[in-house]
């Protein structure tokens, strides 16, 4: 299909062919922007990251977003080499080397850096980490609501690979979104392990039924900082909020379904495997929800 869209999808602009982006410690153009292929994220997804987005000078939610990087750099026992303050400030300078204001999205990386030789074992990663910040203009463009389909694939378990480590290692969630595309929708809508509904391949879901919102109990998913703003945000605005175990039967009929994401905040969702929800548009509960979050964010 040529009309897929995606949660991350934005508006071309032509600022992001001379950005530039921080390396080690370097604000570089895009050209000269560039990592080893020794470096054990290229090699082998060894790495974590974190999305961040900036709206109106302020990168929103950056001391959540920070201690979520910290956080996994901890348990995947990489040295990030940096405090939380220099981190922060790398963010700034590129921010002020691009001239970027508003509607910026960032994209933080950490790998454990270039490896001495082209295997596994991270001792072999002998020189490093590597830090990147990608920095571009960014405004979301999404031309009509996200279909989903639900795939077989699912979010691993904590002892295999813990969903809710924010790693480089995305091919599971690639494959679903390939599988999704291959019967014609947009994204992946993941079951967990006992088949309820999860989450999808790149935000999490949540479903709204007779005034109430629900999203996946967040056992088997990436805890989202925009999921927690939206549970928050309804628990504030007397809005029902439920992190509960649903099954496809009750999201087939749910009246609104949306996904969160920082990029996106709040995106529609029209169909899950064929079946219309709702009016097939932005429902009113989810047009409250992104009114507050955007109040929220601008505040």
């Amino acid at each position: 299909m040529t009309d897929n869209v995606s949660t991350h999808q934005a508006e071309d602009d032509a600022r992001n062919e001379a950005i530039l982006i921080y390396v080690n410690g370097q604000i570089v153009p895009k050209a000269q922007a560039m990592v080893s292929v020794y470096d054990s994220g290229f090699m082998l997804g060894d790495g974590v990251w974190e999305g961040i987005r900036l709206y109106n000078g302020t990168w929103s939610f950056l001391d959540e977003h920070l201690d979520r990087l910290f956080e996994a750099a901890k348990a995947v026992d990489i040295d990030i080499g940096l405090t939380r303050a220099q981190v922060a400030q790398a963010v700034f300078d590129t921010q002020a080397a691009n001239g970027m204001t508003s509607d910026a999205h960032a994209r933080l990386m950490v790998t454990r850096g270039v490896k001495t030789r082209p295997f596994q074992h991270p001792k072999l990663s002998q020189r490093g980490p590597t830090v990147v910040i990608i920095m571009e203009h960014s405004r979301p463009k999404l031309p009509r609501p996200i279909r989903l389909a639900t795939v077989p694939h699912m979010r691993g378990l904590p002892m295999t690979q813990d969903p809710k480590l924010n790693s480089h290692s995305k091919l599971n969630c690639i494959l679903a979104c390939i599988a999704a595309e291959k019967a014609g929708a947009d994204e992946a809508l993941m079951l967990d392990v006992h088949g309820f509904v999860n989450t999808t391949n790149a935000c999490n879901f949540f479903i709204v039924r007779k005034g109430q919102v629900w999203t996946s109990t967040g056992d088997y998913c990436m805890n989202g900082i925009t999921r927690q703003k939206v549970i928050d945000l309804c628990r504030a605005n007397a809005i029902p909020v439920f992190e509960r175990n649903f099954s496809l039967v009750e999201t087939y009929s749910a009246d609104e379904a949306f996904l969160t994401g920082t990029f996106g905040a709040q995106t529609p969702v029209s169909t899950i495997d064929g079946r219309v929800i709702g009016t097939c548009e932005l429902g009113p509960i989810t047009q409250k929800i992104r009114a507050l979050y955007k109040d929220l964010v601008g505040a």
